[in-house]
């Protein structure tokens, strides 16, 4: 797939995303959600994950052989991350 570069405007508009997930994650260690504390925080290093894969690794114009190992670590990730849910939700 050829896409454009992403340029200064998309790399400023990943590195805000980025800003504001880390700032999302420092709130919800303050914040009391009971057992959704850990499904918060999951969910926001999932995004933050995705963003530096896709953008800063430039894994969207990507094709072929690095795109299943980057998408294969990814799903690996999700894998062990729902393995964890559930061993915390079933104790």
């Amino acid at each position: 797939m050829n896409t454009k570069p992403l340029g200064l405007r998309g790399y400023l508009l990943v590195w805000l995303s980025l800003l504001a997930l880390v700032a999302i994650t420092a709130a919800s260690a303050h914040l009391q959600f009971g057992a959704w504390n850990l499904i918060v925080s999951l969910l926001v290093s999932t995004a933050k994950t995705a963003l530096v894969m896709l953008f800063c690794m430039n894994l969207r114009r990507e094709r072929g052989t690095t795109a299943l190992f980057a998408t294969t670590g990814f799903f690996w990730l999700a894998l062990l991350i729902g393995m964890t849910l559930g061993d915390a939700v079933t104790r």
